[in-house]
């Protein structure tokens, strides 16, 4: 069983790391790192075209639909540590739409897999623009990262801004302006 090798090698980073895996506090650790990790990466064993098939619909609207603030967590393949934010989300239909609920998902499936900010960003603007062929899609990432927070330069305000624009949104300024100005916008 995957869990039972994962729980293994835990153990021997705790006795690497110089502790004891046998007292109290850190007895049922390596179980617990292991599920813990299972669930981080449980974006592997999701198919994106059962999400994304079930949810297409065609309906003639052909203004800009924005799904924005969508919380997000994953780790980054570098270090293995989280790096966590907000992820917003937009295109304009040209026949095809998605239900609304679909949009966070595509974020979680690829978020909880090991990853980097920016194929994070472009997975998530790729795919909708593959399954919908939209007009136009943007995506912009705000995260924070543990590995520069913690580690490395340790600067804890720091925030890391990726985007990936097809179609409209990379072609149009003022659509690419539109999308900026409406996720910034204070109005929930």
């Amino acid at each position: 069983m995957k869990n039972e090798k994962v729980s293994k090698l835990i153990e021997n980073i705790l006795i690497e790391l110089g502790e004891d895996p046998k007292r109290e506090g850190l007895l049922h650790t390596p179980e617990r790192v292991a599920k813990s990790y299972e669930f981080f990466t449980s974006g592997y064993i999701h198919d994106i075209d059962d999400i994304m098939t079930k949810a297409i619909f065609t309906v003639k609207y052909d203004e800009m639909v924005i799904v924005k603030n969508i919380d997000f967590f994953s780790l980054c393949e570098h270090h293995l540590l989280p790096f966590y934010g907000k992820a917003h989300v937009a295109y304009i239909p040209n026949g095809k739409i998605i239900g609304l609920s679909k949009i966070p998902r595509i974020v979680e499936v690829f978020a909880r897999r090991l990853q980097v900010q920016e194929r994070l960003t472009q997975q998530i603007a790729d795919t909708i623009n593959n399954y919908l062929e939209p007009d136009g899609v943007g995506v912009v990432i705000e995260a924070s990262h543990l590995c520069m927070m913690m580690r490395g330069v340790e600067k804890q305000n720091s925030v890391a801004t990726t985007s990936a624009m097809h179609g409209s949104f990379k072609e149009d300024e003022r659509t690419r302006s539109e999308f900026l100005n409406l996720i910034n916008s204070r109005l929930h």
